[in-house]
């Protein structure tokens, strides 16, 4: 029976971070269950992308540990299902290694993909750093309530950027295309959208962008930022070839064109 939550029932009061695990083989999910509730997260144990579906209905976890090797079932469909219904955090776990479905499985919109066997310390390294690029904090201990700051002191600033008719408003984390519509990103376009946008005009390269979007805590996947800006320019000018908006730069990277007015907005 699937360790999952009924959908006829109403979510635990909680605010641990919910982290949901699809996998068919019950001692890797226990395995990452008890590491991951040690570390103060919720956790949901499930073996079929039915009951994750209906858990994503009932209960839409923060993030999604996903394996591939789901018998009679594809597992790029179900990331390509989570990417499009969903705000979520999906992380691959998965015994395939192979390069060609690294690729395949960032293409569909997954934030990060590990192989087995894994470090359990490496995996939550990975899952902390795509919950902060989904909700920044969201795992940082919560401080002390300050004391009230003068009125007359500055609310924060957060910025918009516009190009070519886009806006990119970075506290939101929203993409809005020149009619207004909300264009979906992942976590990981929109954190490299938003280091092209800032430093627009220059050649960047790969391990640069690796590094801004990633950190230290990049996995050593070659491809990955060629991924991104694949899916990148799909959304932003689909169909276009060359490509006008990032432009690839031989033996050095990318380049991302178009004049970029900024603005600051009260929050």
């Amino acid at each position: 029976m699937d360790a999952c939550l009924s959908p006829r029932l109403p979510p635990p009061v909680t605010t641990a971070t919910h982290i949901a695990i699809l996998d068919d083989e019950a001692d890797i999910t226990q395995l990452l269950a008890g590491y991951l509730q040690r570390q103060g997260y919720r956790v949901s144990q499930l073996h079929n992308g039915r009951a994750l579906m209906d858990l994503m209905a009932a209960d839409t976890p923060a993030l999604v540990l996903l394996d591939l090797g789901l018998p009679g079932e594809d597992g790029f469909s179900i990331a390509r299902e989570l990417r499009a219904h969903w705000r979520c955090g999906v992380v691959i776990v998965t015994g395939r290694g192979d390069s060609v479905d690294k690729v395949v499985g960032l293409e569909v919109g997954a934030d990060d993909y590990v192989t087995k066997p894994f470090d359990l310390r490496e995996l939550l390294a990975r899952i902390k750093a795509v919950l902060r690029r989904l909700q920044p904090a969201v795992d940082e201990p919560r401080a002390a309530p300050a004391m009230a700051a003068p009125a007359s002191a500055a609310a924060p600033a957060r910025q918009r950027w516009h190009f070519e008719g886009w806006s990119l408003d970075d506290a939101a984390r929203r993409l809005l295309d020149a009619q207004g519509q909300e264009v979906p990103l992942t976590t990981g376009e929109f954190d490299l959208l938003a280091v092209f946008v800032q430093h627009a005009g220059r050649v960047l390269s790969r391990d640069f962008l690796l590094e801004q979007t990633r950190g230290r805590e990049a996995g050593p996947f070659d491809r990955t930022i060629d991924v991104q800006v694949g899916r990148l320019r799909k959304k932003l000018e689909p169909g276009v070839e060359p490509p006008q908006i990032i432009r690839s730069v031989r033996g050095a990277g990318y380049v991302f064109a178009p004049t970029v007015r900024t603005e600051e907005a009260r929050a």
